[in-house]
């Protein structure tokens, strides 16, 4: 659905720092100082299309359009496949030695079955149909130029993309992507900077036209546009502006992201062979210093009976919210009987049959915990059905309230018989909630240490470092344990009894300046007391 957030910038404000120093004219297109004139042939240089352009005076209008998410709907990394930080990982140009997820042309090459069997088909079902009849109908307006917009790379996705919008027989005027040096040897320390640099030029050349409109899905730039233009005309309109070319009427259309994924299996194969590139120029010295290789690795949230998504609908109307509820407020589960939290043992996945083992539940019951979870009892069909679960009673969760946790279920104690009719019996599968994530590849890690990010910095014990130990027993916290230092270690008969007595004042003295006891909580103020009278006890009392 095309959103419009649009409004038209005739008269704009902001700096003239987005359009570079010195005054805006003919001459300004040059980042090297050198003067730039704005002709048709020398706009064509940005085109990675061998294509005549119009004249100047020609064109009345000017219509850029995005290509990723705007025009076709490129695939994003999945959410259901990756956790968060790999989709940002994945995104980033710095991860791997290759590029990133928008910077490999066989990502964008995997979209649907491939280049081969979509090409033929013209990507059915992958466009924007929205703005493709936007640009049909650009490409009847004879005085409108079509210009396709992209951050990609010219030399990695250039041919690519000129195949994929030829097989809808869409035609612009302009295929513009990337380039590593612009046509006047300009450096783009970003995307934007690409994008309005372009833009620029274009403006200039066809100083004839009357407004010009660009289609982008990202926030963002699409805020990057409007203050773009608002500086831009600012300048057009200062008296001491070099050219004669009047402030255009500009729109920025906000389009609704169209976002897509990849098949699973072919999206894990693809990143997969990201990260053997990777690791292959790693191995051979051609990455820089400190590169480390990756690999993909499992997180496991939890072990269960896996619901199919059909008997989710079914069990949610189970579910009887109080009137009145917020939207939002309430999200609805009903996907899984639990067997373990996290990773599941080996020695209980052989109990219950494996992963793919089928089981089939029947509703025996509904509860309300503190009108916060709602949860569904269930029981195995037939009853002599061998199953695990480490809640005392097989529980679906089928909705929560915002703030409350799966694991309260296990604190509900009455249940309400449901009528025959509302006494589902479905079928479940043995599986495990997965997410992938790229970490750095460590020697000699289990498959086990393999399904905890961040091991490094993982708690041995619950709060260990917030237990303190008054007893002597117990975990302790190295910062907690009084380091003895070499006069305490000597025998008493050694250290002359003045000298023992100063040092013992001094100690104390130290500790209440350092944690007076306006600023220790009662454990530590126990902990100082048993250290003076356990610790310190042999200190003569003069």
């Amino acid at each position: 659905m095309l959103s419009y957030f649009s409004r038209r910038l005739p008269i704009l404000s902001q700096s003239r720092r987005m359009l570079g120093s010195g005054p805006i004219g003919v001459s300004s297109g040059a980042s090297n100082g050198r003067s730039v004139t704005h002709t048709v042939t020398a706009l064509k240089r940005w085109s990675c299309d061998d294509k005549d352009l119009p004249s100047v005076s020609q064109i009345k209008a000017i219509h850029i359009y995005d290509f990723d998410n705007t025009l076709f709907a490129s695939p994003l990394p999945n959410k259901q496949i990756w956790n968060s930080p790999t989709i940002g990982q994945l995104a980033s140009p710095d991860m791997f030695i290759n590029g990133g997820w928008w910077h490999d042309a066989a990502i964008l090459a995997s979209t649907g079955e491939g280049v081969e069997k979509e090409e033929p088909r013209g990507w059915e079902g992958w466009w924007n149909e929205q703005i493709v009849s936007l640009v049909e109908l650009t490409m009847q307006q004879k005085d409108a130029l079509s210009v396709l917009l992209t951050g990609r790379s010219e030399s990695g996705f250039g041919e690519l993309i000129k195949r994929i919008v030829r097989s809808r027989k869409l035609d612009f005027h302009m295929i513009c992507l990337k380039p590593a040096v612009g046509p006047a040897n300009q450096k783009f320390s970003s995307t934007m900077a690409f994008k309005q640099e372009l833009l620029k030029d274009i403006v200039y050349t066809y100083k004839d036209a009357d407004e010009i409109r660009v289609y982008e899905d990202r926030v963002k730039h699409t805020k990057g546009f409007r203050d773009f233009f608002f500086a831009f005309n600012k300048a057009l309109m200062s008296a001491d502006s070099p050219t004669s070319r009047k402030p255009i009427t500009a729109e920025v259309i906000q389009v609704a992201e169209n976002a897509t994924n990849l098949d699973p299996v072919s999206e894990v194969a693809e990143v997969q062979r990201m990260i053997n590139t990777h690791n292959l120029a790693v191995k051979n010295g051609n990455a820089p210093p400190g590169v480390p290789p990756y690999q993909i690795k499992r997180t496991v949230f939890y072990t269960g009976y896996m619901i199919p998504p059909p008997m989710t609908d079914k069990l949610v109307t189970l579910v009887n919210l109080p009137p009145n509820t917020p939207e939002g407020e309430v999200r609805f589960l009903a996907n899984s009987i639990l067997i373990t939290p996290k990773p599941c043992p080996r020695s209980i996945l052989d109990k219950v049959g494996g992963i793919g083992k089928k089981v089939i539940w029947r509703v025996t019951g509904t509860s309300v915990f503190e009108n916060r979870l709602w949860a569904a009892r269930v029981e195995p069909v037939p009853p002599t059905q061998k199953y695990y679960s480490e809640n005392p009673t097989p529980t679906v969760v089928l909705a929560l309230r915002r703030g409350a946790k799966p694991a309260d279920a296990v604190r509900i104690q009455n249940w309400h018989p449901v009528p025959d009719d509302k006494a589902f019996e479905f079928e479940t599968v043995v599986g495990e909630k997965v997410l992938l994530r790229v970490e750095e590849e460590q020697a000699n890690e289990s498959e086990w240490e393999s399904f905890f990010p961040n091991k490094n910095h993982k708690r041995m014990h619950p709060r260990e470092e917030e237990y303190i130990s008054l007893n002597g027993a117990g975990p302790q916290s190295q910062s907690w344990r009084r380091k003895p230092t070499s006069w305490s270690r000597r025998p008493e008969r050694l250290v002359p009894r003045r000298q023992r007595r100063e040092r013992w004042i001094f100690s104390w003295r130290w500790w209440r300046w350092r944690k007076g006891p306006w600023k220790r909580p009662w454990a530590v103020q126990e902990l100082g007391r048993r250290w003076r009278e356990e610790s310190w006890q042999w200190v003569p009392q003069l």
